[in-house]
């Protein structure tokens, strides 16, 4: 079981990186109020040149580009706020510091290093175990 005080410096950490996640989300993605948790990639809109010309073309290209580098972006910010939300939730059930996988106590070094961990090192499927679900 957590410490009151561990508890609380690690709820502090938690909202506050999803105070950022959502301030850096916020100029690149709306979030989607079809799904809750969703973020949509917002295309870019650079002001309109002469139809058809060769900046014009230049222009697509970039809006585009800087498209795509949102998505990924979006994608990636999105997928961190999915695990710190669902932390904070944890923290909310009393369930937080349980491992997702097997119920087992998550180490406090984990939790230390990050918060939003659902699974001890033994279980994390991001680590190459052989973990069954």
């Amino acid at each position: 079981m957590l410490n009151k005080a561990l508890l609380q410096e690690l709820k502090a950490a938690l909202e506050k990186e999803h105070d950022r996640l959502v301030g850096e989300l916020k100029p690149i993605a709306r979030p989607d109020p079809q799904l809750k948790g969703n973020w949509d990639a917002q295309f870019p809109q650079f002001e309109p040149e002469e139809s058809g010309s060769h900046i014009s073309r230049e222009q697509e290209e970039d809006e585009v580009e800087e498209y795509e580098a949102n998505l990924e972006a979006e994608h990636s910010l999105e997928s961190r706020l999915l695990s710190v939300t669902r932390a904070l939730e944890r923290m909310e059930k009393g369930t937080y510091g349980a491992c997702a996988s097997c119920g087992g106590k998550i180490e406090h070094e984990r939790l230390a290093a990050n918060p939003a961990a659902e699974f001890h090192i033994k279980c994390d499927p991001g680590n190459g175990s052989e973990t069954t679900y």
